[in-house]
This record gives C-alpha cells, structure tokens and sequence, in this order.
C-alpha cells in the first residue's frame, strides 16, 4: 500500500529520476522500470494531471485516449482521488476510448462502456458529452459511418494530446491484432484466438468471447502527441522484449510504436524480466557482479552452451561477455565449484528442517525439531497444486501443518457445476425452498448477473469440501484446515474490491493464533485475476503489524510459485525433491478439487489442467537441476524465502 503522503508528491517526480535503468543499444523505445506498479501507476496519473491543468490554465480541452484491461486501474483511481482530494477538475477533458468488443451492449458488466464508468466516469466530473467510446450495439450497416465520424471527431480537437495504452500478447495495442497496417484507422476488426483466450475467463468460457470488436486503428494511436503504454507481470514480458528490442513487425504491431517520437513504456520488475540489459546484463556491458547476478549469469551460461556447471571453461565465460566475472572470481575452476555446492545446499528433502542435522548448509533450521507452520493458499486448491508434495512430506515428518485458505474460491466453479449439487440435495429434500431457490436462481439467471448470495454460499461450500478432503487425503484433521474467506474476494464479480484493514486483521489473527515457526505463500504474481497478489500483499502488511512480537522472531517466510510460472534457477533456495510415488500422490490430491478438473474456468494462458501443469513444471525444474550437474529426482517443488 503506498502511504497518502506520499502519493501526494508523486507528481513532482519524474519518469526519468524515478526509473532504474537508462536506454541501451539494445533497445527502440524509451522505458522506464519500476518494482511497484502502484507506484508506477500513480506516476502515469500524475502526468496525466499535470497535462489536464496546463490545458486548463491555457482554456484549451485536453484530449485523453484511454486504454481498458487490468493495466491502467490503477491509474484510474488515482485520478479518482486526484478528484475527491486534491480538486482535480476533468471538466475540460474530452476523452476517446480505444476500442469496444462487438457486438456488446453498454448494459453489459463485460463492456468496456461499463469499465470505463466504474472506474472512472462515475467518479469525477467529466462532461457526459465529453465522454467517447466506440458503440458495441450498432447494426451492421452503420459501423462504417461511425468509424469515421469517430475519426473525425478526434480530428476536430486537434487530435490526441495523451494516449494511454496496455499491450496483449499477440502485441496489439487498442485492439489492433497482428497484421494490422501503419496507415489503419477506427474499424471493425477480427480478435485473435490468443486475445479472446485471455479474456476468456472473465467472460466464463471462450465461446462467451465476442469474435469482433470496433478499435481505433494505429494511424490514429501514432498520431497521438504523446505515448504511455502500461506493462505489468510476467506474461508480458516476452512481448515487452519483442516490442522493445525487435524490428517493427506488422505481426506485432506495438512495434509500429519505435517510429513514434515521444513514447515511454512504463513496466514493472516482472514485465521487463527478459529485456536484455536486465536478463543477461553482461552482453550488454560491465557489470557490478553481486551474488545474485553471478549465480544467474553462471546458470545461463550453463543453458547458453549446453553444459554443466563443473564442465564450464574460463573461454566459456570470456566468449559470453564475462570476462569481468572471472577477474573478480579468480577462475572458473573456482567459480564453478562455489556455484556447484552452492545449488546442491538448496536441495533438501526436509523441508521443515532435519532434526539433530548440521543445518550449516541446509535451507531450513533443525530446530524446533516438531514445527508448527502454515500454508497459505489463495484459493482452495493453490495449497496441492503449488507445494503439494512439501505439504505432503512436512506431514509425514511430523510437523503440525495448518492450511489456511484465504479466499472462498467461489466465482470459480460454474453454474452447470453448482447445478448439479444443488440437484442432488434437492432429491433428497424435494419441498427444501433453499434448494429449490438455488437452482431456480442458477436456471434464470441473466447473462454475466452476480450469483445470488445463496448461490455463492453453495459455491463456496463445494471449493470448501473439495479442500477438505484434499486435505484429509494428505493427513491433516479438519480443525487444521481455516477458512478465512477475505472481505476483499466477496463481491460476487471477478472485479474484487481493494485490501482492506478487515483483511490484514483476520490475516493477523490467525498467524497470532497459530504462532507459526513456517509460514508458505503463494509469491506468483502471474495469477491473470491478481487475487494472488492481493493475498500476498495482506501477508505482508500482517507481518509489518506483527513482527515486534516475539513468536515472529522464530518464524521463516517461503514462497512457492502457482500454476503459471517457476522461480528461476538462480532464485531457488530451497529445492524439495519428489520421488515417482509422491508425484502420483500430489496428482490424487489435486483431483479432489473436482470442481476445478475438465473444464477450469480461470485458467489463464495455458490450455492445461492445472494437475498437468503443475507435474510438468516440476519435472521440468528436476531437469534443469539435473541438466546443471545434480543428481536426477522425479520431480522438484521449489520456494524462495521472503526476508521480512
């Protein structure tokens, strides 16, 4: 959370003084790398403010395009509390949206005509007429007029003072897809199949997806005075780097964006992971070599050539740019020795820590031999898929392991599923009017209309006793398994509200209540809904609240990935192997979250189930320990640990 006080002079700080990193060769567009998109965001609506008040002291309008999706929420509501705090007026700010799937109704939740008043509109005192955004809910023989009068009427103000703009994955900017030409202007276009994948999940399945939408064209994004696009967590990041380092490319047409004159990226640690003064520094010049780099550089170089750590020679790093690293580590011989132990001490099939062990080099304490430690897992199935095996072996050595499920998951199962329970208890109770009311209610329920409570308290209750018999499966009684269900997820829609006190109070008193010497969470912030990042952030302000206490002295923090994506190499600190016989026990644990099985309605970029994606990713990390000279385990979970 950023302090009031602090977003307040936000706006007297500057891209340039308040990013980390300078242009290189490497690169086409000028960006700027922040480790908190908060902050960042606040930035961007800093400058926007900025430009609205300069046009308002010269009595000019000042001309906004505005981007929809994730990205720029965050901008928007700090532009909302520029409003309500501080005065900033919109009275003089005409807007243009960039684009609106077709064919949609502005009524519709899945509009962008209704994000834009939720998160903005409804909130500040812009003129209603100064308000554009394409029409969903034309007839076809009137989309072609619109699209020019839309044109024609950015054209009457002068154009484009500010454009804001995210970018998909295909590289689309607006909805501009791959193919799109330089010269395109407001049209009607065809989505592509990765687009509507990605917003398959708020829309409840890809065949809900609108195949058309109406955008503006890339002629009229160029023609803007000024460029800031938004780029937030990993799943961006191979297309950030494409953008950023490749040729201008119509099959990715945000890299029309290199030949506008005044165009910042603004990006997150995650979305600039894989441009390559951040990813491989060394290629690009001398480096100031840290632990932390060298373990990346040396783990790379062993990918780069196809070696193991221990076969590496000095002209395998002096051809790789790494000349610099070996002066400071003496030789390769060395370096590859110290490099060697120091990824097989991460490896430890005691997770909790191995009683009376020399715990020198081991991740973990021995002591207290018997831990207590929780398991945090945003939704009620992230505890098996993520760390199911560590959760596994921490039981079977002992160690009282609560699980605590801090969401009730509930907007994930489907109606067809809830149905279906419903059903069944019906039939045993055919004059019950509480059943007979939730299937009524899912039978007639409107397109995209929020679950009745009584439907999401079924839903809730299924993700609840598919939890539970997971974690019965695993060894735990029932009274080890704490139901938190946040304030912040119950809203009933995927659009959730902000952390809240309630929510870091009830994450305070369950860890005061269990006094944990382990606490493991969710650290993937790939979560395409960011529920896990919201669930992270409530740990955090909780361990800020409670570290003075003595019991936290004791306590250790590890972070697992979920289901989107791994630590990297040079990030693991501890490695937790699996045999053949655990990753089948892992894989029956997963399958008792039946309601997420054959059907996952948030599963994010990747067609799998999320017990294939899991046993994938963990073989593939115990290949990569094997690739790099370790021994050949079935399977590896991995966990970085949070310092806090």
């Amino acid at each position: 959370m950023i302090a009031e006080e602090q977003l307040r002079n936000l706006k007297n700080i500057s891209y340039q003084a308040a990013g980390v990193y300078e242009n290189t060769r490497f690169e086409k567009i000028h960006n700027v790398v922040f480790d908190d998109s908060n902050v960042a965001s606040a930035i961007v609506a800093a400058e926007i403010a900025s430009l609205i008040r300069t046009k308002q002291e010269e009595n000019l309008p000042c001309v906004l395009g505005l981007a929809t999706g994730s990205s720029p929420i965050k901008v928007y509501e700090e532009l909302v509390r520029l409003h309500k705090e501080e005065g900033l007026s919109f009275e003089n700010v005409v807007t243009f949206n960039l684009d609106e799937y077709y064919p949609m109704t502005k009524q519709n939740v899945q509009s962008y005509h209704y994000f834009m008043h939720e998160y903005l509109f409804n909130h500040i005192d812009i003129k209603p007429e100064n308000v554009n955004i394409p029409k969903g809910d034309l007839e076809p023989d009137e989309i072609l007029d619109f699209c020019v009068s839309y044109e024609e009427k950015i054209k009457s103000y002068g154009g484009l003072d500010f454009q804001l703009l995210g970018i998909g994955r295909t590289g689309h900017i607006g909805f501009n897809e791959p193919g799109s030409h330089y010269n395109s202007r407001t049209r009607l276009i065809t989505l592509d199949h990765l687009t509507r994948s990605d917003a398959s999940g708020a829309f409840l399945g890809l065949e809900n997806v609108p195949k058309k939408a109406i955008t503006m064209g890339v002629r009229t994004v160029m023609d803007a005075k000024r460029i800031v696009l938004l780029a937030w967590g990993q799943n961006k990041a191979d297309i950030v780097k494409q953008t950023i380092e490749g040729e201008i490319d119509p099959s990715v047409p945000a890299t029309y964006l290199q030949q506008h004159n005044n165009t910042t990226f603004v990006l997150n640690d995650e979305a600039a992971s894989e441009l390559t003064r951040i990813k491989t520094p060394w290629l690009v010049g001398p480096c100031d070599w840290t632990h932390e780099l060298t373990k990346k550089a040396v783990f790379w170089l062993c990918d780069h050539t196809s070696k193991s750590i221990l076969r590496l020679t000095d002209k395998d790093y002096n051809d790789n740019g790494m000349e610099g690293l070996l002066s400071h580590e003496g030789s390769s011989y060395d370096l590859n020795i110290k490099m060697f132990n120091e990824l097989q001490h991460t490896i430890s099939g005691w997770p909790g820590g191995k009683p009376n062990a020399d715990d020198t080099n081991r991740p973990e304490r021995a002591a207290p031999a018997k831990k207590r430690v929780i398991i945090f897992s945003p939704h009620p199935d992230d505890d098996v898929i993520s760390m199911g095996g560590t959760f596994d072996r921490l039981v079977e050595q002992g160690h009282e392991v609560h699980v605590v499920y801090q969401t009730s998951g509930n907007i994930a199962v489907s109606n067809h599923e809830a149905l279906k329970f419903a059903e069944v208890a019906a039939s045993f109770d055919e004059n019950n009017d509480l059943y007979n009311k939730i299937i009524d209610s899912i039978n007639n329920n409107e397109e995209y209309v929020v679950d009745a409570p009584e439907v999401r308290a079924l839903k809730g209750l299924i993700r609840q006793k598919e939890s539970v018999a997971a974690t019965r499966f695993v060894g735990i009684p029932d009274s080890q398994a704490h139901f938190l269900n946040l304030p912040f997820y119950e809203t009933g829609t995927i659009k959730k509200n902000p952390l809240g006190q309630e929510d870091v109070d009830i994450m305070c008193d369950i860890i005061r209540a269990i006094k944990p010497h382990q606490i493991y969470a969710a650290g993937d912030l790939a979560d395409p809904h960011g529920t896990h990042k919201v669930c992270l952030d409530a740990l955090f302000e909780a361990l800020k609240v409670l570290k003075p206490e003595s019991f936290m002295e004791d306590c250790w923090v590890w972070l697992y990935r979920g289901a989107w994506h791994e630590w990297a190499m040079h990030e693991i600190e501890m490695a937790v192997p699996m045999s053949p016989d655990q990753v089948l026990r892992k894989r029956r644990a997963i399958f008792y979250h039946q309601s997420q099985k054959d059907g996952v309605m948030f599963q994010g970029d990747d067609s799998r189930e999320f017990w294939v994606r899991a046993e994938e990713r963990n073989k593939e990390t115990a290949a990569k320990y094997h690739q790099l000279g370790l021994a050949d385990y079935a399977a590896i979970e991995a966990f970085r640990r949070y310092y806090y």
